[in-house]
């Protein structure tokens, strides 16, 4: 059992994970992609409990692209369906868990909006891990917003171009209440970033596995774990292996 071998001194603080596979699992049991989407909702709840037990701060799921608003508007209104179901007062308050939105939030239905601002409010003192949604997200965009926020500073007067750093970046970033993630996971078989955290991800340690979403569970994430404690993290240096003890 993988649960026992995770050092509860050594676990990332955020985890970033990319849910993918649902539409694959429903076809290979002869369903429409949208059961597939119904089950990886369920998963949701699953993982966040498991967070909560490991004690990471921070679980940041990718969950809606600003790719996938090329997709069926059948399948985009039974995903945004789906979502306000699963935003769950109850879940957040029973686990003193927060949570919080990144993306463009203007171009979701204003239900759906209206929902993620009452749940982010309605979290916001509490103290334990926080779940982010990545919604109509994507890197380009991120960093483009980013880019065009320092530019207006910069055009006022309020920043010079000589003080712009890495860091001025960062605080730019929809992701900069938060630490860049530890420990990045795909599920679903596929490896790539699919424009997700790349700014965030300079330093993260990748884990991916065939499992697609809708199967992946709390034994699954801490797998994932064991394997991220088993790696050394160098950080471009040589020498000690670098440890991320909370």
């Amino acid at each position: 059992m993988y649960k026992e071998q995770v050092d509860m001194t050594r676990v990332p603080r955020h985890v970033a994970i990319i849910m993918d596979g649902n539409g694959r699992w429903a076809q290979a049991r002869g369903k429409e992609r949208t059961y597939g989407h119904q089950e990886g909702a369920e998963r949701v709840h699953d993982i966040m409990t498991a967070a909560v037990k490991l004690g990471i701060d921070y679980l940041t799921l990718y969950t809606f692209s600003t790719e996938n608003w090329n997709r069926p508007e059948a399948e985009i209104a039974a995903l945004m369906a789906l979502l306000l179901k699963h935003l769950e007062e109850e879940l957040f308050m029973k686990h003193n868990a927060r949570f919080r939105v990144i993306g463009e939030k203007e171009r979701l239905p204003k239900v759906v909006q209206d929902a993620c601002d009452y749940l982010e409010k309605r979290t916001q003192e509490n103290t334990g891990t926080c779940m982010v949604l990545a919604l109509s997200y994507s890197s380009k965009w991120e960093i483009t917003h980013a880019v065009k926020q320092i530019a207006n500073e910069v055009k006022a007067g309020e920043l010079n171009t000589e003080d712009i750093t890495e860091e001025t970046i960062s605080q730019h970033l929809a992701t900069n209440f938060m630490p860049d993630p530890e420990l990045m996971i795909r599920t679903g078989g596929e490896e790539r970033l699919s424009n997700y955290l790349l700014w965030q991800c300079a330093y993260s340690e990748f884990y991916f596995t065939d499992t697609y979403w809708p199967d992946f569970n709390e034994e699954d994430l801490c797998k994932a774990i064991v394997d991220y404690q088993g790696r050394q993290r160098r950080f471009g240096k040589t020498g000690e292996q670098v440890t991320n003890k909370k």
